[in-house]
């Protein structure tokens, strides 16, 4: 394989020559080193654009130990939080020039483990990992050779980069918010059965610190309990707790789905929102914004957590070869018809 020619045919030399600069010139333009003027930089790239050049990525690895790419590894592509932070990463990916590969773990442990200890077959310069199940001590053991930072809250070794939201904290917020608006009668939707997130009990914590700070007493009934993640299993919690008789005036939800299957359960059962009952989701995903009435939620800056997450990375590709960096990016609550 020659190392100038890209996949589509045209050489590293057609573009030199077009340009009328040297091979040279033109690797440095396309590997974006910095000693390159911006008149030079302008004229390859035109030459460039004109033939179609891409480079050979084969060839780049070769050439570099680069491949280009960076793996994002999530527990699920279709939910809604989930792909808003992944296009936020893609976008972040492509502002430093890489392209991105999803993997998707499904919560599975073992999945999560390959995440890591497949790494050095140098497919990937780096990896945004977002972990659900395998925990803090294990990420250490497995210590991985491929630069990684994490997200989220399941496991946080201090010797690996991680970005988060602080949960508890915007949990305490989100009730402090409602209590200001005249809310005392506040359920948390939900705990999930065989639930193995931190988040949720992150939420649940602040959602409880709010209610003691304010002098509100905690009452387990307000705690509402739910089958599982899904929209219906939502709706079955909701529902089953105005059928026993619990009463209550706002809702804290885990997250924007658990918020719309209340906004079904209070319909069903003749509650008006937010007359009646008050409803905060979690995330301020595309649900919330398109809704009807449109969902008050938290809102974590997924812009920053990318932004975040993405500049560690490349710190680690670069070479930084310190302890691990841990940082909390903002969140906010925003308010909407259904509060």
């Amino acid at each position: 394989m020659t190392l100038g020619r890209s996949a589509g045919g045209v050489r590293l030399q057609d573009v030199a020559d077009l340009a009328g600069v040297s091979m040279k010139t033109v690797s440095n333009v396309v590997h974006d080193y910095e000693h390159v003027s911006e008149a030079m930089r302008d004229k390859v790239q035109a030459a460039i654009d004109a033939l179609g050049y891409r480079p050979n990525l084969t060839a780049r690895r070769l050439a570099t130990g680069k491949t280009g790419m960076i793996a994002l590894a999530i527990p699920e592509i279709d939910q809604f939080y989930f792909a808003e932070l992944g296009r936020h990463i893609g976008e972040e990916a492509a502002r430093y020039g890489y392209r991105i590969l999803v993997e998707q773990t499904l919560n599975d442990v073992e999945a999560e483990r390959a995440v890591i200890r497949d790494r050095d077959e140098g497919l990937v310069d780096g990896v945004i990992f977002q972990p659900a199940r395998i925990d803090t001590l294990e990420i250490a053991r497995l210590r991985p050779g491929t630069p990684l930072v994490l997200l989220g809250e399941a496991a946080r070794p201090v010797n690996t980069d991680h970005v988060m939201i602080d949960n508890t904290r915007a949990a305490r917020d989100g009730v402090e918010m409602l209590l200001g608006r005249g809310r005392r009668r506040i359920a948390f939707l939900a705990t999930v059965h065989g639930d193995i997130t931190e988040s949720t009990h992150l939420r649940l914590l602040g959602y409880q610190e709010a209610l003691l700070a304010a002098g509100v007493g905690l009452d387990a009934h307000l705690v509402l309990q739910s089958e599982g993640f899904g929209f219906e299993d939502g709706v079955r919690a909701i529902s089953s707790a105005i059928a026993a008789g619990v009463e209550f005036d706002a809702v804290l939800c885990r997250d924007d789905l658990f918020a719309m299957a209340a906004l079904r359960g209070l319909e069903i059962a003749g509650r008006r929102v937010p007359e009646d009952v008050a409803v905060l989701g979690w995330d301020d995903t595309a649900v919330a914004r398109y809704s009807t009435p449109a969902l008050s939620s938290v809102s974590p800056d997924k812009q920053a957590l990318a932004s975040a997450a993405f500049a560690l990375l490349e710190d680690r590709m670069q070479g930084y070869d310190g302890s691990g960096r841990h940082e909390i990016v903002a969140h906010s609550i925003i308010e909407r018809a259904t509060t």
